[in-house]
């Protein structure tokens, strides 16, 4: 056996499969206090919600329009809908860019990246395992946060359907499988930013750079989503359809604008992964 190694060039016992194991990656990444601080901010958010609501009184609606601000106050589902409302447009984001952006960029920005390589740990293994991670991270921040907001709704109003704005009542338990079935679009539609971030991680030093740049790109993209003069040019654009979830808590589900938002999200995704494992492999590492 030691015979084979050495004439392969390897040291006795060396399996490139086992270097960097997504086990020691998770716990590297979860003792980080960036995670844990993202984490605490999660997590406070939907007791912020609800002071401002015990301090402002229940929503009204306006001008005889409700909308599903409206109905917060309703039921744990409605409270947990709202919290998904509030924050998928901004809020969401960050935990993705800096989950993604900060993975590699942190590591040559210690200087321990050229040291993981010369363990060595394989360029493509050490991007799949921090990719795997900082996507693990990322889902986890995005379950945390409905999951903290229905605790918290039910304690504090009921256990409840969901109240539709339109029109209409989901009874819990369905509306629970719709809040799932929310989230899991809410991660495919993050999946652009975490490929920015991831590439851009792969581009620089700077882990500020990596996250800011991600954050910075997905803001022009809802600006120019917000320019109606592009017209069906907006449907190429991931911000077009990062609020169809909407369409999932409906009496009848609508499924084309989710399906067409996950095309877009994906297919720009796996452009960018593969940009950033193409670059990398060929990238002189020195730091």
């Amino acid at each position: 056996m030691s015979t084979l190694a050495e004439s392969a060039g390897t040291a006795p016992g060396y399996r490139a499969g086992r270097t960097l194991p997504l086990r020691v990656e998770l716990v590297r990444q979860l003792k980080r206090r960036r995670t844990l601080i993202m984490g605490a901010i999660l997590a406070v958010l939907p007791f912020v919600l609800l002071i401002a609501f015990a301090i402002g009184g229940d929503p009204a609606d306006r001008n005889g329009r409700v909308t599903l601000m409206d109905t917060a106050t309703a039921s744990g589902a409605n409270f947990a809908a709202v919290n998904l409302f509030v924050s998928a447009g901004f809020l969401l984001v960050i935990p993705v860019a800096l989950f993604c952006g900060d993975t590699v960029a942190s590591e040559a920005g210690w200087s321990s990246l050229r040291y993981l390589l010369a363990a060595p740990v394989p360029r493509a293994r050490l991007l799949w395992s921090k990719l795997a991670v900082g996507l693990g991270l990322s889902l986890a921040a995005m379950v945390l946060l409905p999951v903290v907001a229905l605790a918290v709704g039910t304690a504090a109003y009921g256990w409840g359907p969901l109240q539709i704005p339109t029109g209409g009542t989901l009874d819990a338990g369905t509306a629970a499988g719709r809040l799932v079935v929310v989230v899991a679009y809410l991660f495919v539609s993050q999946l652009v930013t975490a490929g920015l971030a991831f590439w851009l991680s792969t581009r620089t030093d700077a882990p500020l750079g990596a996250v800011g740049g991600a954050v910075g790109l997905t803001i022009v993209g809802n600006v120019l989503d917000a320019v109606t003069a592009l017209g069906h040019w907006r449907d190429f654009l991931p911000a077009h359809w990062q609020f169809a979830w909407a369409d999932a808590v409906q009496p009848r589900p609508e499924w084309s604008g989710m399906i067409q938002g996950t095309a877009v999200s994906v297919a720009y995704a796996l452009v960018l992964f593969a940009l950033a494992f193409r670059g990398f492999a060929r990238k002189d590492v020195v730091s």
